[in-house]
């Protein structure tokens, strides 16, 4: 997405997360506890990926957004496809978005990554083209004294 930017990768806690489950320190039980509206989230807003789920190896994982901003009120908190994403970017200022990996097998759900979103994000955006646009309308009446003079 154009606008994404302060991304945080979680793909070394995951490897982490894994290890401690092959070395038997932690249960498949503590790593494998989605929530029903998460599993409800991937099934309606999510997207299928490629990657089998690191557990049990016979689904596809499937990525959820969870969206967070001031601006998005009662919003904040939902599920949304990539396609929503980019429109929200678009007209919002700036939002957080984080991205969940889950299995509907085994119900394995971790936390992929964070990133940014919004108008914030773009080079001479639409609040700076606004601006500008205030600058020349307040030097235009001044121009049109001067020439009177």
């Amino acid at each position: 997405m154009r606008t994404q930017r302060q991304v945080v990768d979680y793909s070394l806690q995951k490897r982490a997360v894994l290890r401690e489950l092959l070395a038997s320190r932690v249960g498949t039980y503590d790593v494998c506890d989605a929530s029903p509206y998460l599993k409800n989230a991937a099934r309606f807003h999510g997207e299928p990926t490629e990657q089998r789920c690191p557990i049990c190896r016979s689904e596809n994982l499937i990525h959820v957004h969870y969206i967070y901003g001031d601006e998005l009120k009662q919003s904040a908190g939902q599920a949304r496809s990539r396609a929503e994403l980019s429109m929200l970017a678009m007209t919002l200022r700036e939002f957080q978005v984080f991205v969940v990996e889950v299995c509907p097998g085994c119900d394995w759900n971790h936390l992929v990554e964070q990133f940014l979103l919004g108008r914030d994000g773009l080079a001479g955006g639409a609040d700076d083209l606004a601006e500008q646009g205030d600058a020349v309308a307040d030097a235009t009446p001044r121009r049109r004294r001067e020439a009177r003079r």
